[in-house]
């Protein structure tokens, strides 16, 4: 599970809603470059449970956000509940990075929403 916070308030979230595409992407990117500004361990919470569609434009800013943060001894959660965005997850090959939480204080704790290995069941059935 990883290290967690004391309160939840040591979190900082960013969210986003309605389309993430390319058009909608940089400012997307620049909310995630703002919340990592200075130094010590961090703990990212992204939530985008309010996304009606994304395509790939969002997960390499994802992917970097992953990468500081760990880097930093913290980490990076997805929140997320449209099988829309789990497909988007899929086809680049990081779910088992971001795995879904249906709830910001869910990524908290660190309870996934699913089991990794249940979604790689489901896409191979699929394939």
């Amino acid at each position: 599970m990883g290290p967690r916070p004391s309160l939840f308030d040591e979190c900082r979230v960013v969210g986003a809603s309605g389309e993430l595409d390319l058009s909608t992407a940089p400012g997307f990117i620049r909310d995630l470059e703002d919340v990592r500004r200075g130094t010590g361990r961090l703990f990212l919470i992204v939530d985008l449970s309010g996304l009606t569609f994304m395509d790939g434009s969002a997960l390499d800013p994802l992917c970097a956000a992953w990468d500081d943060c760990r880097s930093r001894r913290g980490w990076t959660r997805v929140v997320y509940a449209r099988p829309c965005i789990g497909l988007v997850f899929r086809a680049g090959a990081v779910v088992d990075r971001f795995p879904r939480y249906a709830s910001a204080r869910d990524a908290w704790r660190g309870m996934p929403a699913d089991d990794p290995e249940q979604w790689n069941a489901t896409a191979n059935r699929s394939a």
